[in-house]
């Protein structure tokens, strides 16, 4: 399993691998020929901590989560077009919104923070649906590409599959006897990992709409069969809980980041139907099960590795951290490419655009920015 340090402090590194801007510098690897070029191109000041950022398919506008409110940018100026806050809610209480997902046509923004989903109409700034099941916080939310489904992934351990058009739902538990949490031999995933602590953090569909993946506290990656529910897949190799799960543009390959400072690299194309070489069989869970097996390990990360995406073209992983640090990693080798840091808080949450060279962070410092990387 091939794996790589990460970059060194700052100080003492050539001019040539590093660039400074106002407030932010990028220190680029040594080791490795330099390839990209970083660049903030907004600063978006927010009223709390930025728990979320996701880009519209088509690339044009931004949506970000904080307290009571999400808010859509156009990506491009940097302009705030839109502000959704739901006026129903308790205003003396925090409601952080988690998770924003563009619906694939751009109409729709779906938005997760207490129990509930609420899908807005974003032209009329309306609630159109809410989607109630959930028994704990909403943490993640995702669509599929042909806007038919959104997956949920909740701290009441389960994620469930909507189907927007009904709102029904089917609930995809990850209560299966291995990560009971009791401290036996089937808690050896996460061994601080207590009964409550297999809640759902990070769920998204792959792109062919088969298969559901999801990361949990108890620091497995799980991913089920779309149409029938049946859970296929256990990845196993992190020593802490997952916060975040992301497919490759093919959907072979799936990324996950964890709280034990690493990024993993799975293959997964052998699972089910949900690669683009898959056979539509499903896969029973096992030894010697085509798929699941960690091919690389992204290191260099110093605190907890707290959101990752993957760029369009494949080449690129992105990753944040609560070390206020965003690097870039080669999606073929796990080198890491470059460090960016600028933000004074954990980043929280990174998303690459769907079409362009646009990476958004949110952070703990109430702010959200827009960077562009461009190949030199």
């Amino acid at each position: 399993m091939a794996t790589t340090g990460g970059p060194s402090s700052p100080l003492n590194i050539p001019p040539e691998l590093k660039k400074e801007g106002s407030d932010w510098f990028a220190v680029f690897n040594p080791k490795v020929k330099r390839v990209l070029d970083v660049e903030l191109i907004h600063t978006l000041t927010h009223e709390s901590v930025v728990c979320c950022v996701r880009f519209s398919a088509d690339g044009k506008y931004l949506a970000t989560g904080c307290n009571h409110t999400a808010q859509i940018y156009d990506a491009e100026t940097g302009i705030k077009t839109c502000v959704l806050s739901d006026e129903s809610a308790d205003k003396q209480r925090d409601l952080y919104i988690r998770s924003v997902c563009f619906s694939p046509d751009g109409k729709f923004l779906a938005t997760g923070a207490d129990k509930q989903i609420r899908i807005w109409d974003i032209e009329k700034r309306k609630i159109r649906n809410i989607f109630d099941g959930h028994q704990q916080e909403i943490y993640s939310l995702d669509f599929s590409q042909d806007g038919r489904l959104i997956v949920s992934g909740s701290a009441d351990r389960t994620a469930r599959i909507w189907d927007m058009v009904d709102g029904t739902s089917k609930i995809l538990s990850i209560d299966d006897g291995e990560s009971d949490g009791s401290g036996g031999p089937n808690s050896v995933a996460n061994p601080n990992a207590t009964a409550t602590d297999a809640g759902v953090t990070s769920v998204v569909i792959s792109p062919n709409g088969q298969l559901v993946a999801a990361g949990s506290l108890d620091a497995i990656v799980r991913i089920w069969d779309v149409n029938t529910g049946q859970l296929l897949k256990r990845l196993r190799g992190h020593q802490d809980s997952v916060y975040s799960v992301k497919f490759m543009p093919d959907g072979n390959e799936l990324v996950s980041g964890s709280l034990d400072k690493t990024l993993r690299y799975w293959d997964v194309g052998g699972i089910g139907s949900g690669g683009a070489s898959g056979s539509g069989s499903l896969v029973k869970n096992g030894k010697g099960d085509k798929g699941g097996l960690c091919t690389m390990s992204f290191t260099g990360h110093t605190d907890y590795v707290l959101s990752v995406a993957v760029s369009h073209d494949a080449n690129w992983v992105v990753s944040g951290s609560k070390d206020r640090s965003v690097q870039f990693w080669d999606a073929k080798t796990a080198s890491w490419q470059c460090m960016v840091q600028g933000h004074k808080n954990s980043v929280i949450s990174v998303d690459l655009s769907p079409v362009s060279s646009l990476l958004a962070t949110g952070s703990g410092d109430w702010e959200a920015r827009i960077w562009s990387y461009n190949n030199i």
